[in-house]
């Protein structure tokens, strides 16, 4: 069983033996041999769940310098360090010199020898980590309940943990429980792991986006987030990790109360020298070098890219499980017509939107040609009513669906206050957030009919601005003060409103409500209800799949489609225009995928021909109806 391993409970000591058998054999690889060591255990049946993780267990649950796991986003990526690799120090029983391992450590024994030629300087890069912005409650539950890991509240460490905590948050130095009375006290290792629901001592990003000097920020991309953050040490190819990617990361947890009050004597030392004497500002110091009670250090032995973050499906890719693919392939047409019926009721009984939005959640940009982003599917859900706050029932609705959303009302306060594009803070030397910077595959829901009369400031601009990049390129400007940097996104992004919206989309489906107006209230109030978790799961998996399939047009269906294209343009040549085409080839393609079906057939691409046309027709007769609408 690999909890009697002790490559989970002592990784640093699997470490230490194969340092130390190196000295024997130099030139042994045991570097590499190592991560290869801990691989390859990783790979044995269910070992990941034997791996607590920092998303859903407490933090002073956690045995310091264990082996631990954390799913998260690379928020930021500071400037490399320097540490020793390896060093000398003074045994205290025989007084010998011995050669000591540095690596996936934060703090060296005492007793180091630093005049010492045998003193090896390594690099090692530094990520700021913080978990999967928007992650939706039930994917939360799901990974936690499914964790076997056993752990017990470290007697050791929560002590100096609290006082740490406290030392930070002045308001708390007098009430030791404070901290957990919002999560309803501690729970047992057993009732969590029982039921999936962790409670944490977790520190909840502002919902302006800005913190008190007193408080740490976490630098949670989105308000009101909770979970820790962590500083990942990267060892080697940390050149194939990029900003904004999701991980889980595999590594030797360190939480060393040193590190604390290193960070004290760096602040007291600072007041003492001139700014000019310092490399480091006070302000990138504490950004930095926080204390590790609050964001905890990892020491990267593997990381995974996760193609997704659904608990549900496999953690790898799809080619790799031809048997869940197939078997999930058999079922999606069955699904789909069970997932369509719900959306209908959800809809007001309006069945082509509801098509509409199944095609808009399994998109996905899965190229980009040149500037291109190919693959998104953002949809303007208009007619929304604006009674008995519908569109926050459906954003839930979509919420129980998906594996990362993010709600935003836009209302005036909110476009002209939020930071949705991240900023460079030159002086901590740090990215500081914006509520657009997102993981791959999350679903934004902009909600238009919040949006009331008056006047856009420039922040306001700057910030529809940034959301029309994030529709029509899918792309955010990050601002770097003197020049803006492109980083590319992948965001599903819904819009809700009463007419058409003022920003852009790729399409627009009028809401036609087949609910009486006198019974309108009624059959809101009913749509709380949602199914059972067995089709509610089903609907996820779905989802899923179908934005991870692959897909292709055969030589005579592109034949095909073309001759369709022109004979479209005899008749009227204004009718059909070359970006017609394309929504009809990208709806086509979606069409098919939601069928579970990897290339194009004839019966589809008819089926996109005729629900673009009905959709435009729609379209063109609100229109009329409202003459004032572009």
């Amino acid at each position: 069983m690999p909890t009697t391993h002790d490559w989970i409970n002592n990784p640093l000591g699997v470490v230490e033996r194969m340092f130390a058998a190196s000295q024997k054999n130099p030139n042994s690889g045991w570097e590499a041999k190592a991560v290869e060591f801990f691989k390859n255990h990783l790979k044995e049946k269910d070992a990941q769940t034997w791996v607590p993780s920092l998303n859903d267990v407490p933090l002073h649950y956690l045995k310091p310098n264990s082996l631990v796991k954390f799913r998260c986003l690379v928020q930021d990526m500071f400037d490399p360090e320097f540490y020793m690799g390896a060093y000398e120090a003074v045994d205290p029983s025989t007084k010998a010199k011995v050669l000591k391992c540095g690596k996936y450590k934060d703090v060296v024994e005492c007793g180091v020898d630093l005049n010492s030629r045998n003193t090896v300087t390594a690099e090692r890069q530094t990520f700021y980590c913080v978990p999967i912005p928007g992650e939706s409650p039930w994917v939360k539950e799901s990974y936690a309940s499914s964790s076997q890991a056993r752990v017990v509240p470290s007697t050791s460490y929560a002590p100096t943990r609290q006082k740490r905590s406290y030392e930070e948050d002045d308001d708390m130095d007098t009430q030791p429980q404070k901290q957990r009375e919002p999560h309803s006290g501690l729970q047992s290792p057993t009732e969590h792991h029982g039921d999936g629901e962790c409670k944490r001592r977790e520190t909840e990003a502002p919902s302006n986006q800005t913190a008190p000097a007193s408080h740490l920020d976490l630098n949670f991309p989105l308000p009101g987030e909770k979970g820790p953050s962590c500083l990942v040490k990267v060892y080697a190819d940390w050149d194939g990790f990029k900003l904004n990617d999701t991980l889980e990361v595999f590594g030797i947890l360190s939480v060393s109360p040193a590190l604390s009050a290193l960070a004290d004597e760096k602040d007291v030392s600072s007041s003492f020298l001139d700014p000019a004497d310092s490399m480091e500002t006070a302000e990138e110091q504490r950004v930095h070098c926080p204390p590790a009670s609050l964001v905890p250090r990892l020491h990267m032995l593997y990381a995974k890219p996760l193609p997704h973050n659904n608990p549900l499906l496999p953690s790898n890719t799809l080619e790799d499980n031809s048997a869940f693919l197939s078997s999930t392939l058999s079922e999606m047409a069955a699904v789909r017509a069970e997932m369509l019926t719900y959306f209908t009721h959800i809809l007001l009984g309006d069945a082509l939107a509801a098509e509409y939005l199944i095609l808009h959640l399994i998109s996905n940009v899965y190229s980009r040609s040149d500037v291109l982003p190919l693959g998104k599917f953002s949809l303007n859900l208009s007619g929304c009513p604006t009674v008995s706050s519908y569109t926050e029932r459906l954003y839930q609705m979509i919420q129980q669906l998906v594996p990362s959303s993010f709600y935003l009302a836009m209302s005036l306060q909110n476009m002209n206050q939020m930071k949705f594009v991240p900023k460079k803070d030159y002086v901590a030397n740090r990215l500081v957030s914006g509520a657009l910077q997102l993981a791959k595959h999350t679903s934004l829901f902009l909600d238009e009919t919040q949006l009331e009369q008056g006047q856009l400031d420039t922040t306001g601009v700057h910030n529809i601005t940034a959301l029309g990049n994030v529709i029509s390129w899918q792309k955010v400007d990050y601002d770097f003060n003197y020049h803006q940097m492109e980083f590319p996104c992948n965001i599903n992004v819904l819009i809700s409103s009463e007419g058409r919206s003022l920003l852009p989309s790729d399409c627009q489906i009028h809401l036609q409500s087949q609910v009486a107006p006198p019974n309108m209230e009624e059959y809101l109030s009913s749509l709380h209800m949602h199914p059972q978790t067995s089709q509610l799961n089903k609907f996820r998996m779905y989802l899923s799949v179908a934005r991870l399939l692959d897909y292709s047009i055969s030589d005579d269906m592109t034949k095909s489609v073309e001759d369709d294209f022109v004979d479209m343009r005899k008749d009227d040549p204004q009718s059909i225009t070359a970006e017609d085409l394309h929504r009809m080839l990208v709806v086509a393609r979606l069409l098919s995928l939601s069928l579970g079906q990897t290339s194009l057939c004839r019966d589809s691409w008819l089926r996109a021909k005729h629900i673009e046309m009905l959709r435009r027709s729609r379209v063109e007769q609100q229109k009329c109806l409202n003459g004032n609408e572009p």
